[in-house]
């Protein structure tokens, strides 16, 4: 074998560091981020949390609480790290000390897999809060990756916009200019166009993967939804469900369970409570009925002016996907019931004749918030690795045209907690 042949296999091996000329020419930093106000390029060692935390290229406090502890972190994945802005008026992210929004992070890897992941964050937090979740485990992969802050953070991010519904509204345009944006940023790297682009997120991210495709299908070739948020403009919504919720707990169980909790998630009622429904309630009132002055608990959305109703329908879901999308929601979900949110997904996407387009995991003992099952290691399992399984039958499925599972609930198997954290059968 030739020399230049066998170092170039013991770099990629990683038993020997690349010469420094080689990291300059595969590492460039010419590249332009369309539409930014402001950008940051890096050429780094790993972009994987394995390295980039001690580099200060992540916020740990974006990702704290979304996962396992003892979810295995990746590394071996050298390139480019490109941190910005877009032009925007509010300040709620203060991230690098720019207290500016529409914030957010492009990581090109070395050794690229031709694919581009985008995605929009979970909650209210900032553009690096899928590090950990997704952005790790795709990059490994060889994807390209970015994600977006969504334009406002924080539990004040219902001062943004100008009229009820506007800071919410803003999620959407902001994943949207990051994925036309992302897209010419791999073209200037790589030379080519992303030959797969998808769009993945948690929660309020994967609001935003249902959206996308719903409404932008164009810019994607599919996206995994992991217990999305569901806006309906007649309900369900966070309206309908957690003020009950808000006023029965702790007294009346049966008045929790009325409003879609499970009975079997009692155990997980007193975290949820205390981190969640109250403020959750609150700061997303805020932002649709800003006039309300009654109590949280005492809400009642169906009540409420038609300005409300017409706050929500800007941001509402219809089903009506336009790529393939495939969704995963846990059974035990104390934020988001399953029974108000993806199952009513799932049929709204199926009235809308895209059934043949869309798969559905509901996974067996599955919650709102992965750092729980640490916790809980006998009566949880985390989500994280049923969404990776989820990914890449996606990837079969538009890359090979092997059709995924069909839709199942996923029973929780028998077995260690280490398997729970890495393993997850679709099947």
């Amino acid at each position: 074998m030739p020399l230049r042949s066998l170092a170039a296999l013991l770099v990629a091996a990683g038993v020997v560091a690349a010469p420094t000329s080689a990291r300059a020419e595969s590492c460039p930093t010419g590249i332009t981020v369309p539409g930014a106000q402001y950008q940051q390029v890096a050429c780094l060692p790993e972009l994987t949390t394995a390295g980039t935390v001690a580099s200060g290229h992540t916020v740990p406090a974006d990702w704290a609480g979304l996962t396992p502890k003892d979810l295995p972190v990746p590394s071996g994945v050298p390139g480019v790290q490109i941190d910005g802005y877009f032009p925007d008026s509010s300040t709620t992210n203060t991230d690098h000390g720019w207290n500016h929004d529409a914030q957010f992070v492009i990581r090109l890897p070395e050794h690229w897999n031709g694919g581009l992941v985008v995605s929009g964050t979970p909650g209210v937090r900032g553009q690096y809060a899928n590090d950990r979740a997704i952005g790790d485990w795709v990059l490994a992969r060889g994807y390209a990756f970015a994600a977006t802050d969504k334009g406002n953070t924080g539990v004040e991010f219902y001062k943004d916009g100008r009229k009820p519904g506007d800071a919410l509204a803003e999620w959407n345009f902001r994943l949207t200019q990051l994925t036309r944006a992302a897209k010419k940023v791999v073209q200037q790297r790589y030379r080519e166009k992303p030959r797969r682009t998808l769009v993945t997120g948690m929660s309020n991210g994967g609001y935003l993967v249902r959206w996308q495709l719903e409404n932008h299908p164009e810019l994607y070739d599919g996206g995994v939804d992991w217990e999305g948020t569901l806006w309906r403009t007649d309900g369900p919504n966070l309206f309908t469900f957690l003020p009950p919720a808000l006023r029965g707990y702790p007294q009346d169980k049966e008045a929790v369970v009325k409003a879609g909790f499970p009975a079997e998630s009692e155990f997980l009622w007193p975290f949820y409570s205390q981190y969640y429904w109250g403020l959750t309630q609150r700061i997303y009132r805020a932002e649709f009925d800003p006039g309300y002055t009654g109590a949280d608990a005492d809400y009642d959305y169906a009540s409420r002016p038609a300005s409300v109703h017409r706050a929500v329908a800007k941001v509402a879901l219809t089903g009506r996907i336009g790529k393939p999308l495939i969704t995963i929601h846990g059974t035990l979900d104390g934020l988001l019931p399953i029974n108000q949110d993806s199952d009513e997904y799932a049929r709204l996407v199926r009235a809308q004749g895209r059934g043949a387009m869309f798969r559905y995991y509901r996974v067996e003992d599955g919650t709102h918030v992965d750092s729980l099952f640490d916790a809980f290691p006998d009566r949880l399992r985390p989500l994280v690795p049923c969404h990776r399984s989820a990914f890449t039958a996606l990837e079969r499925w538009i890359g090979r045209g092997e059709n995924p599972p069909a839709s199942r609930t996923i029973p929780r198997p028998d077995g260690g907690s280490a398997d729970l954290v890495t393993s997850c059968t679709l099947e």
